[in-house]
């Protein structure tokens, strides 16, 4: 017999209820970046939390005033700002892959790829001026 503790099995609990509820952008050019996401997506602000050392925008679709959110964060200092290789891109379903791939490119996005079939899915990728990926997503009917 050994004289060693076992630690008791965790108990089964149920997850918590949870929603999605934002995603949060720090960005260096707050102005630059509100009109890239108007235009690009047709986000509006909802909602400015203007504090003394930062501002926060929180974006939805026009006439919605809860669910999802980006939220665009800026630090009211100056301090640097880079996007890191530690995430994926910011995925967007859309009816038409082509025309939202060429409208975000129209309205200052970079290419990152063109839009192209995979599955049952089309998809394109472009950067938004600071250096985000979006990606733009759309089931194809067969």
């Amino acid at each position: 017999m050994s004289d060693t503790a076992t630690a008791p099995a965790p108990a089964k609990t149920t997850a918590p209820s949870v929603r999605f509820g934002f995603i949060k952008f720090v960005v260096r050019d707050l102005a630059a970046m509100r009109d890239f996401y108007e235009r690009t997506l047709g986000l509006v602000v909802a909602q400015t939390i203007d504090l003394p050392d930062l501002t926060e925008l929180v974006m939805r679709r026009p006439g919605e005033d809860s669910g999802f959110s980006l939220i665009l964060y800026w630090h009211k200092d100056g301090r640097e700002v880079a996007v890191g290789t530690g995430h994926g891109p910011l995925g967007l379903f859309v009816r038409d892959v082509d025309a939202a791939y060429a409208h975000a490119l129209a309205a200052g996005a970079t290419d990152y790829r063109a839009p192209f079939d995979t599955g049952d899915m089309r998809a394109a990728l472009v950067i938004d001026p600071e250096g985000r990926e979006l990606e733009f997503i759309s089931m194809l009917r067969r």
